[in-house]
């Protein structure tokens, strides 16, 4: 036989092996992650349900969906068991700030805009807080006009 035959075969047998060999340490991975799990820890099955874990036995775990909703689990239909800040980010929606000292963002976009008062743009500001006239008429001018305007079918003939 030639060495040239046989190079496919031995290139296929390697192949097997590093996959198996990845699963594997993937599985271990998962299944040291399980054995990990504490009650009062926040999971993921491997449906999607966050839940909180309530007890802990050899093969079964006991999750708390809710208040007053307890549901037993095998242990391998835990996904992942998430971080207390990410359980809370996910399940309440509570953000925890890191950068806590840090400026906040307002609301409205005036402290992002400064202005200098030294140049005159505050005359400019207060120019633009004055009444604009949008074409209405006051009440004095609205009151001269109290006789009603005549349509196309009104005459003044009786």
């Amino acid at each position: 036989m030639n060495a040239y035959t046989l190079l496919p075969f031995i290139v296929l047998i390697a192949a097997m092996f590093l996959m198996t060999r990845s699963a594997k340490k993937k599985q271990q991975q998962a299944a040291s992650m399980r054995n990990q799990m504490q009650p009062g820890s926040g999971v993921r099955t491997i449906g999607g349900m966050y839940a909180t874990v309530k007890e802990v036995n050899e093969d079964t775990v006991l999750l708390d969906a809710a208040p007053g909703v307890d549901l037993l689990f095998a242990k391998n239909a835990i996904g992942a068991v998430l971080s207390d800040d990410e359980y809370n980010r996910i399940v309440h929606g509570i953000e925890h700030d890191l950068k806590s000292d840090t400026d906040i963002v307002p609301d409205d976009a005036s402290s992002l805009t400064e202005t200098d008062e030294t140049d005159g743009s505050a005359d400019a500001a207060a120019a633009s807080d004055d009444k604009i006239d949008l074409g209405k008429k006051d009440a004095a001018e609205a009151g001269a006009d109290d006789q009603p305007k005549k349509t196309d079918g009104d005459t003044d003939a009786k």
